[in-house]
C-alpha cells in the first residue's frame, strides 16, 4: 500500500475509497500496565501495533488506532497501570466494531496484545454482536498466547509469564529503546506455591491440568515485587524477531484464507447499509 496502513493517518475519502475494494481492519488493542523493570507500560499495545502494521502491510489491509487500555485490575498495585473494567473494555469493543460495521467493514480481526487477561472482553463483545446486531460481519480475535505456539518451543528457553522472555524479546525488537536490558530480572515466581500446582505456569508451553486462581492486586504486588513473573534473562532482539515474524505470516495467512470464505458468515463481503 502507498498509504500509511493506520487510518488515523487517512482522511475519510481514503478509507472510503479502501472500501470500494475490501471490507478487511484489524483493530489492535493492548494495555497501559506494569510490565516489570525492564518493559514499558504499553508493552501490550507496542506489541499489538507490531503485529497490526506489518500484517497490514504485508496483506494490503487497514488498522484502526491501537485501543491503549485493557482489563489490568491486578496490576493496579503498580505505579501507571490504567485499567478498564472488562465490562468497560467489552462496551468499548462493541462501539468501535459497530462504527466499523457501519462504514461497510465485514471483517473485523481485533489483535490482542494483553495476552489472556482481555479475552473475556474481547470474546464476550463479538460473539455479542455477531449472534444479535451484525451477524454479516466476519470477527476473529487473535492473542499470541494461541497464534505462538508453533514458534514459542523453539525460540523461548524458560517458562513464559508475565514480562517473561518472549514479550520482552518482541518489544526488544520492534521498539528497542523502550527496553532496560540491564534491569531484566533472572528470576522467576514460584507460582505452584502461590497460585497451587493446578496454575498455568507457561502461557505459552505444555501444562498440566489446570485450575484458575484469582488473585488481586495487592496480592500480585505481594508475591510478584518487581511486577515480572519469569526469566527473561535470556531475552534478545533475535528471539523476537523470530517470534513477530512467525507471528505475521500466520495472520497473513489466516488473511488469505478469509478472503475466500463463504461459510457461516456467507454475507460478510456483502456490504448492506448498517
Amino acid at each position: 500500500m502507498s498509504k500509511s496502513v493506520w487510518m488515523n493517518d487517512l482522511t475519510w475519502e481514503e478509507v472510503a475509497e479502501y472500501l470500494e475494494k475490501d471490507d478487511i481492519v484489524l483493530v489492535p488493542v493492548g494495555s497501559t500496565e506494569q510490565h516489570g523493570p525492564a518493559g514499558p507500560l504499553g508493552l501490550d499495545t507496542y506489541a499489538a501495533i507490531a503485529l497490526a502494521e506489518d500484517v497490514a502491510q504485508k496483506a494490503g489491509v487497514l488498522s484502526t488506532p491501537p485501543l491503549w487500555f485493557g482489563d489490568s485490575a491486578h496490576h493496579l498495585g503498580f505505579a501507571g497501570t490504567i485499567s478498564l473494567s472488562t465490562e468497560t473494555l467489552a462496551a468499548v469493543v462493541k462501539d468501535i466494531c459497530r462504527s466499523l460495521a457501519r462504514h461497510g467493514f465485514r471483517r473485523i480481526l481485533i489483535i490482542n496484545g494483553h495476552k489472556s487477561s482481555n479475552l473475556p472482553a474481547l470474546l464476550s463483545a463479538t460473539r455479542y454482536l455477531h449472534e444479535h446486531e451484525l451477524p454479516h460481519v466476519l470477527f476473529a480475535v487473535i492473542d499470541p498466547m494461541y497464534l505462538a505456539r508453533g514458534i514459542a518451543a523453539r525460540v523461548k528457553e524458560t517458562f513464559e509469564h508475565h514480562a517473561g522472555e518472549l514479550e520482552i524479546s518482541h518489544v526488544w525488537y520492534r521498539f528497542p529503546h523502550l527496553i532496560h536490558p540491564e534491569r531484566i530480572p533472572a528470576a522467576s515466581v514460584p507460582l505452584e506455591q502461590v497460585l497451587s500446582g493446578f496454575c498455568t505456569r507457561d502461557l505459552l508451553g505444555p501444562n498440566g491440568d489446570t485450575i484458575e486462581v484469582v488473585w488481586n492486586s495487592r496480592e500480585q504486588k505481594a508475591f510478584a515485587p518487581t511486577g515480572a513473573f519469569s526469566d527473561a534473562s535470556k531475552a534478545s532482539p533475535e528471539k523476537g524477531k523470530a517470534y513477530h515474524d512467525y507471528m505475521v505470516d500466520r495472520l497473513v495467512e489466516f488473511i488469505s484464507w478469509i478472503r475466500t470464505y463463504g461459510g457461516p458468515v456467507g454475507s460478510a463481503g456483502k456490504r448492506t447499509e448498517v
